[in-house]
Parts: C-alpha cells; structure tokens; sequence
C-alpha cells in the first residue's frame, strides 16, 4: 500500500473519530448544578444515543467500506439542512449556519465518501 493508498484507507476512519467525539461533546450539557446526580448521569447517556450510533455505523463502516460510506454520507447529507435550518432559527445568520454546518456534518459526509473511495481502491487491488 502506497502512501496515497495509506491515505484513502485512514483518513475517513481517523476523521470519523474525530467528528464522534466532538459531537460527543454535545452531551455535556446534561450537567447542571441543580440538577440530582442520577439524572444528570441518565441525561448524559440519552445525549451520547448519537454517538453510540455513529460508532455503531464506524464499526460497520470498517468492516464494509461501500455500505458504511454510504450510510455516513447519507446521514450527514440528511441532517445538514435540518442542522442549518435549526441554527439559522435561533441565530438568524446565514454564515454561522453553514460554519455550523461545516462543523458536525460535512465531516461525515468527507468520511462516507473516503469510505466509498477505499471500498473501490480495495476492489482494485484485488482484482490485480
């Protein structure tokens, strides 16, 4: 495996990680002082649903590039005009949408693509 070869294979895996534990990040929020302890736990692990699903579909992903890459790609296409028409309610701005946007779903949709890219560079090598 070249070094470009390399490339195709990590980067969607290493960027799909990234982007989980960022948007796992979200599920801070479930911490609150006046809240009881037991509830914030509860709260926090209902936040973090998301991304027991994303890593769910990562672990698909590795092992079935083609349809994991198809999948993430899908979700990230589907929730981005959710994701940007929810922001751009609460903030009225068009390029703080997208930079929203450009945060939590455009990097799913890069890695669903890599995904499909190394499912086709595989195949490739297989049959030469």
């Amino acid at each position: 495996m070249n070094g470009i070869q390399k490339t195709i294979h990590w980067t969607p895996r290493i960027i799909s990680v990234l982007a989980i534990i960022f948007v796992s990040l979200f599920a801070l929020d479930a911490f609150h002082a006046d809240t009881p302890v037991w509830r914030q736990v509860a709260d926090f692990f209902i936040h973090l649903i998301p991304s027991f699903i994303l890593i769910g579909l990562l672990i698909l992903a590795w092992r079935w590039p083609l349809l994991g890459g198809v999948i993430i790609a899908l979700i990230g296409l589907v929730f981005s005009p959710i994701i940007f028409i929810h922001n751009y309610n609460m903030n009225h701005s068009i390029g703080m949408s997208l930079s929203v946007i450009l945060m939590i779903t455009f990097p799913f949709i890069l890695a669903g693509i890599l995904f499909i890219l190394d499912y086709f560079r595989l195949r490739k090598s297989n049959e030469v």
